[in-house]
């Protein structure tokens, strides 16, 4: 039986998947990028409202960001998290990588046959690709692209 061929230019094929972990960290970064007022800490229990991420998992993540230097938390009542940068200054890759921790790649033995070789080349490559891609990206890039998503998708009734 012949089946169709795959297109893998659709949207629906995915190489690389995207870590929970990472996807909540940008999600929790880009509601304190889009506070009316930048200094106003914003809670765990604010995002977690919004997105459906749990706290504890949350308050994780939230703490290597600060670790990291992306974040400033702030005890007490009106306590809460704020950017330590400006979103302009805040790049997905530098976020990834405070996620995931350091990603070098196995060094295994040398590859053994040409065939190999090309193949690993050919998944580095595709590597440096997406490690480009995040390292051009920041989060105020993000919040502009949410800005004009809901702006497009805003309707207007008479």
């Amino acid at each position: 039986m012949l089946s169709q061929p795959l297109d893998f230019k659709q949207e629906n094929y995915v190489l690389l998947e995207m870590p929970s972990k990472v996807e909540y960290a940008i999600l929790a970064l880009l509601e304190m990028a889009r506070q009316s007022n930048p200094k106003t800490p914003i809670t765990v229990g604010e995002i977690t409202t919004k997105h459906a991420i749990p706290d504890r998992y949350l308050e994780q993540i939230l703490g290597t960001l600060r670790r990291g230097g992306l974040l400033k938390s702030q005890r007490g009542a009106r306590g809460g998290y704020t950017l330590a940068r400006h979103p302009k200054e805040i790049t997905l890759l530098e976020i990834v990588a405070l996620i995931e921790g350091d990603q070098q790649a196995v060094n295994e033995v040398d590859p053994q046959t040409v065939e190999m070789k090309l193949i690993r080349d050919s998944w580095q490559q595709a590597n440096l690709a997406a490690q480009s891609i995040l390292e051009r990206s920041t989060l105020f890039d993000l919040c502009q692209k949410a800005d004009s998503y809901l702006q497009a998708s805003l309707m207007y009734y008479i």
